[in-house]
């Protein structure tokens, strides 16, 4: 059976033509040199059957650069590694918050506000050129499940509240206020129109072109521990619900580390390969 003909098995059941450019346009992407690329690909080609499942291709691809280049791999495996920002969404908030303020924002995560009406417990709120932002951040552990409509019409409601009340606050007539909706996974078409028409920011993992929350974290060099590779997904947990969320930070928390059981043997392994992906080497 050829290349052409072999179908693979998406994450929701669907079958879909395997298409060789596509895997590369994802490793390109990771930063992997020509010759890991290539490899890399010959690698899935030597694994490829009809109806393999793209988790399968994902891991084959992500075995063969990590033989080569840490940096290629954490960066190939980072959508992987968004979906590991749990087990409660809050990682994935203090994550949102540390992408703004490599924007110039000032940042401040997990806020209780008094809106004109009810109190509010907000995610981040953000503020940069005058303008204050409202953020509410969906973490999904789960890459098919889509923030819709009903979603947007919520937060926009809330947001509404507490820009009506931070207006009275205001001594400052220039000042504006925006609300936004930040998701590791995707939109539906609904909240994306929604969103739209009235004005409130909505960024997911590929959306808007160009300002994804893609586009935020290859601009900032910003990456989450759960993209390291020598990390055990329990050690992951622990280093996270002890506030470590980003791997630039990981060469200064090294008795942090020691305090989660990581051994002193395996630490400098892991500081190499935070700085190799967070190029700060």
């Amino acid at each position: 059976m050829s290349d052409n003909s072999i179908r693979i098995t998406k994450r929701n059941g669907d079958l879909a033509p395997f298409e060789e450019e596509k895997l590369r346009r994802a490793l390109i992407r990771s930063g992997a040199k020509p010759g890991d690329l290539e490899e890399a690909i010959q690698a899935v080609h030597g694994v490829l059957y009809d109806g393999i499942d793209t988790h399968k291709i994902f891991q084959t691809a992500y075995k063969s650069l990590k033989k080569r280049s840490h940096h290629s791999a954490g960066r190939y495996r980072l959508k992987k590694a968004m979906m590991e920002l749990g087990p409660s969404g809050y990682p994935f908030e203090k994550f949102v918050g540390k992408l703004l303020e490599s924007q110039g924002y000032q940042a401040t995560v997990n806020v209780i506000i008094q809106g004109a009406c009810v109190s509010h417990e907000v995610d981040v709120v953000a503020l940069k050129d005058k303008v204050q932002t409202m953020i509410e951040c969906k973490y999904h552990t789960d890459i098919s499940i889509k923030s819709d409509v009903k979603v947007a019409l919520y937060i926009h409601s809330r947001f509404q509240d507490v820009s009506k009340a931070w207006a009275a606050a205001s001594n400052d007539p220039e000042m504006k206020y925006q609300g936004m909706i930040v998701t590791n996974t995707r939109f539906s078409v609904d909240a994306t129109q929604y969103g739209e028409c009235v004005g409130l920011k909505l960024v997911s993992w590929d959306y808007p072109r160009s300002g994804s929350l893609k586009d935020w974290i290859d601009r900032s060099g910003y990456h989450p521990i759960t993209s390291l590779g020598s990390l055990t997904k329990p050690e992951k947990i622990k280093l996270l619900e002890k506030g470590l969320v980003l791997c630039r930070d990981v060469s200064t928390k090294r008795d942090l580390l020691e305090e989660v059981g990581i051994s002193k043997n395996k630490i400098p392994r892991i500081i190499a390969e935070a700085h190799a992906l967070s190029g700060t080497l």
